[in-house]
């Protein structure tokens, strides 16, 4: 018996991030945030000045990006390059490039790999816009996690600001809708729930109430052989 892979996806502002991160606590599991290495590669690509449609380059630079994550005291950190960057990935012009270049096949390909590598032994839980789709499509549990825009870009507005990223509402949404669109039309790996996913509207849900689900979820099927 193996501890399962718990594939969480869903748009910005559903709260994956805040359950994914609690689930995997709770269940003493490893906590892995994918976009969080689309955004750190994207960082990269800024701070180079790199064409994000030079597809030789987005190669390169995949497979010489020297970032790492590490669990702190106050949660997960990223660091890029040795330099801790975990709030500099957050802010909206990093959160829409890390869009464009998810797009990519060959930014895909290369970190689909490691994604994989990462959570293959199991007793994971996994956030991504496209895990129980793509990264992890045999995952043996799957959640996708979604809320109205308006609530989604309350929630964006108030975790920015909270950081001291200076947005105004109007801003937050007009992004997030931008992101959606990007995220849910692109060609490859598009955002959209897995055909066995169970789908979870939090608009109207307090965090705790949705992580209660899935706990309840969970623990029937925890003990469950995987299937691959």
């Amino acid at each position: 018996m193996t501890k399962p892979i718990i594939a969480i996806d869903g748009p910005t502002g559903s709260g994956k991030t805040t359950v994914s991160k609690s689930l995997a606590r709770i269940l003493n599991y490893t906590y892995m945030d994918t976009g969080a290495m689309y955004r750190v590669l994207a960082l990269e690509v800024k701070n180079r000045k790199i064409n994000p449609d030079n597809d030789e380059l987005l190669r390169e630079t995949c497979e010489k990006c020297d970032f790492n994550f590490e669990e702190g005291r106050n949660g997960q950190k990223v660091f890029l390059s040795g330099n801790d960057v975990t709030e500099d990935i957050r802010i909206p012009e990093i959160s829409l490039l890390a869009s464009k270049i998810s797009a990519k096949k060959v930014v895909r390909d290369t970190l689909l790999i490691l994604q994989r590598k990462l959570g293959e032994s199991g007793g994971v839980v996994v956030e991504g816009r496209d895990i129980g789709t793509v990264v992890f499509p045999h995952a043996d549990i799957k959640f996708f996690l979604e809320a109205n825009p308006e609530v989604r870009a309350k929630r964006r507005f108030k975790e920015l600001r909270e950081k001291g990223i200076q947005v105004t509402y109007d801003e937050t949404l007009i992004e997030l809708n931008k992101r959606d669109i990007q995220d849910s039309n692109r060609e490859l790996a598009p955002l959209k729930p897995a055909p066995d996913a169970i789908v979870i509207d939090s608009s109207n849900l307090q965090i705790e109430k949705v992580i209660d689900y899935m706990l309840n979820v969970v623990s029937k099927k925890i003990n469950f052989e995987r299937r691959f």
